[in-house]
């Protein structure tokens, strides 16, 4: 039972019974796997993000949505806004998913009654509770400082009590497979305790994110034949191989994924669900949503979004990138067939296919952006000439079109002349002036523009200059075009070109704009930050007056 070894290979026992060929899906397997998110609990445990009970509350509805079985709440005993949490979301009615509080085995020193963690778990009034429990033999001895046998009594009195309280419980075998590695006849013994003090499910945890498929796949088999109750597969992104071991283990036979939206998680994060899901639906054509698969972008977008984290745009599946053909070669046969690039329909996840406009794109590409907006020319005409040599043209002083398709058209329809200006510059003044050092800039800007016949002249100060200059234009424009109000500037992105000139170098300024149904990216660049935010700007207000007309 104290057997100790520190290979890193996968031990004896898991090789000396191969299975001759993948587990067979029980009965209820086959019947459809179950989805554990744990986006609000491990995923919260990440860099940079902090949800509040508010923002809990929200997520876990569009994982509601999105057709998930479960979504673990958090950790009630750990912190007072989880608690707040599981209070909300008893108001809030659920059609698919069931809300689960996590939390830890008794402490040595408490008895079952007193212990504060499960008294908090039991507080939470949800009807399935998630405990984990030690599993490595290193973290019973190193970690909590206790015998191995105390270790196991801390897991049955754990499970027997929550039990007893009419609770399920899943069991999280922490470091699973680490400790199998070490002593595989320990963590064996934990999850037989766990299951005998009435466990309905095991779940195995890579919990240091460590293990390799092969081990995966192999151990998986082995605790299978050893274990009375179905399991699930916890993995951590440590070694980029969450979501294969995912995989590798539901083809084993494993019942549960466990895993978070984007993949967000502490240190390097956890199993992407907004991967694992489609893969297994359709790669593995495994029943994993009711018929959801179509909502995943959108969540996996608001999920970034609440979590105040930039998108990943060339993330798998959901990434704004993952359909999107910039070389010749593959925009040509892509509008052939898309199957000649594209590995499945990218409606199946809620994304869509994207032609980025850049000087890789040859004609086919260009064509087919042209025609979007409603212009047929064919591939001889000598306007695409045209327009082709703009765009390189733009793009060799520093411009980029794939973030900024507003400015694209606005290119476009000038050298096609059918672009009439809603307004002209006649000059702007950005001022900065800091009168104390330990006191706030003041930055004002002063905008003249022409609209018609009409000259108008105005300024207005911001909390920077780009600021003080959106205000300015705004104030100017608005009275002729009120429409300018519904605009709001969404994101602002500088990029330094050709840093070799330090500060004299090439800036591209980069903003996205959008109104309460659409959003649109323009470009600008300049030696000048603030002529190329100009440039950005005037872009984005003329492409909201284009849309409008």
């Amino acid at each position: 039972m104290t057997r100790k070894s520190h290979q890193s290979r996968v031990p004896r026992a898991s090789r000396e019974h191969p299975p001759a060929h993948p587990r067979r899906p029980s009965a209820e397997q086959a019947a459809g796997l179950e989805i554990y998110d744990t986006t609000l609990r491990d995923g919260a445990q990440a860099e940079d993000v902090s949800f509040s009970a508010d923002d809990k509350v929200l997520i876990a509805q569009k994982l509601d949505e999105l057709g998930v079985h479960f979504i673990e709440g958090g950790w009630p005993g750990a912190n007072p806004k989880d608690i707040e949490f599981f209070r909300m979301i008893k108001t809030i009615p659920l059609k698919h998913a069931n809300v689960i509080a996590f939390g830890s085995t008794r402490k040595a020193s408490n008895t079952v009654r007193k212990d504060p963690n499960l008294q908090a778990l039991l507080a939470a009034e949800t009807t399935t509770i998630t405990l984990f429990g030690k599993t490595w033999s290193l973290h019973v001895t190193d970690a909590l400082g206790i015998s191995l046998a105390k270790n196991l009594e801390l897991i049955g009195d754990s499970v027997a009590y929550l039990r007893s309280k009419g609770r399920r419980v899943f069991y999280d075998a922490e470091h699973f497979f680490d400790g199998y590695k070490t002593n595989p006849d320990y963590a064996l013994a934990t999850i037989h305790k766990a299951v005998e003090a009435g466990a309905e499910r095991v779940i195995l945890c890579d919990t240091n994110g460590g293990t390799m498929p092969w081990e995966i796949r192999e151990i998986c088999s082995v605790i299978q034949r050893e274990c009375a109750v179905p399991l699930g597969i916890h993995a951590h992104n440590d070694c980029e191989m969450a979501v294969a071991n995912s995989l590798v283990a539901i083809e084993s036979g494993i019942l549960q994924v466990q895993g978070t939206i984007n993949g967000i998680g502490e240190r390097c994060g956890n199993a992407n669900l907004c991967s694992i899901i489609p893969n297994l639906e359709l790669k593995m054509k495994r029943r994993a949503l009711s018929d959801r698969l179509s909502h995943l972008k959108d969540v996996s977008g608001y999920v970034t979004e609440i979590a105040n984290l930039m998108p990943n745009k060339h993330q798998p599946y959901v990434g704004d990138s993952a359909f999107a053909h910039k070389g010749g070669v593959h925009i040509h046969a892509v509008l052939k067939n898309p199957a000649t690039y594209e590995h499945v329909d990218p409606a199946r996840v809620g994304n869509r296919q994207r032609m980025l406009i850049s000087d890789y794109g040859g004609r086919s590409g260009l064509l087919d952006k042209i025609d979007a907006f409603g212009i047929k020319l064919t591939k001889g005409h000598a306007k695409v000439n045209e327009l082709i040599h703009a765009l390189k043209d733009r793009e060799s002083q520093g411009y980029q079109f794939e973030g900024a398709e507003g400015s694209f058209e606005l290119l476009m329809r000038k050298v096609m002349g059918s672009h009439k200006p809603s307004f002209q510059l006649l000059g702007f003044r950005v001022i900065v002036e800091k009168k104390q050092e330990d006191g706030p800039p003041l930055s004002e800007a002063t905008v003249m523009v022409k609209v018609g016949e009409a000259v108008e002249h105005t300024a207005a100060v911001g909390a920077g200059p780009v600021n003080a200059l959106d205000h300015a234009l705004r104030k100017a424009l608005e009275k002729f075009y009120p429409q300018l109000q519904e605009v709001k500037l969404l994101d602002y992105k500088v990029r330094v070109l050709a840093a070799n000139k330090g500060t004299e170098s090439k800036v591209r300024v980069l903003i996205e704009s959008g109104d309460h149904k659409d959003k649109w990216g323009t470009v600008g660049v300049s030696e000048n930050i603030m002529e190329a935010t100009w440039q950005a700007l005037a872009d984005s207000i003329e492409y909201k007056l284009l849309a409008t007309d």
